[in-house]
């Protein structure tokens, strides 16, 4: 029979209350609270914490207070990631961000949800479905992604956007729920398109 935690990390329906799980969510709060401790010139401290609390970093990741998750060990980040201030990550399911992103203050990512049936959530059954973002997205200011959802590569969610379903690469995205605006083609020479 698997445990709580053998059923979390195989995505399977499990028990949110399990002892288990609940100290490796209290070792997250704690890394997270050592963070978002830190002032921007504790550079290599703040890099180490990351690289404890993570499940894989690139290179020069920054994550700005105040930083929240669920365990942090299903949080995958490539290069040069940026977390503005105040940001969620609720990592019941991996959360995987690729190379050049962007996240600008408020936005929560959500992995994590419940049973629509009452006596699933009275029974405190935990779902989760994978969020996975590509590389170069900006998503902006009180942005909302929820489960499940992947963005492709070169994406800009809009500001206060709820992402509720998938898109694909060289989108700008906004709404609530969130779709298509416009197309986002690279620019070579940085200049606003």
């Amino acid at each position: 029979m698997k445990t709580e935690k053998e059923k979390f990390l195989a995505g399977e329906p499990y028990n949110i209350m399990d002892p288990e799980l609940a100290a490796d969510e209290t070792k997250a709060r704690r890394l997270c609270k050592e963070l978002n401790e830190l002032d921007d010139t504790a550079t290599q401290e703040k890099d180490h914490i990351i690289r404890q609390l993570f499940g894989s970093v690139g290179e020069r990741p920054w994550v700005q207070p105040n930083f929240r998750c669920d365990f942090g060990y299903n949080i995958h980040v490539g290069d040069d990631f940026m977390c503005n201030y105040d940001n969620v990550i609720l990592d019941i399911a991996p959360v995987t961000i690729g190379d050049h992103c962007m996240m600008a203050p408020h936005v929560q990512i959500y992995a994590a949800y419940h049973p629509l049936d009452p006596a699933g959530r009275d029974a405190f059954v935990g779902l989760g479905k994978p969020v996975t973002i590509g590389d170069h997205v900006w998503i902006g200011g009180g942005a909302v992604i929820l489960p499940g959802v992947t963005l492709g590569s070169n994406v800009v969610v809009g500001a206060n956007s709820t992402v509720t379903k998938s898109f694909g690469d060289n989108v700008v995205i906004a709404g609530s729920p969130a779709r298509v605006i416009r197309k986002n083609v690279p620019n070579t020479d940085h200049a606003e398109n």
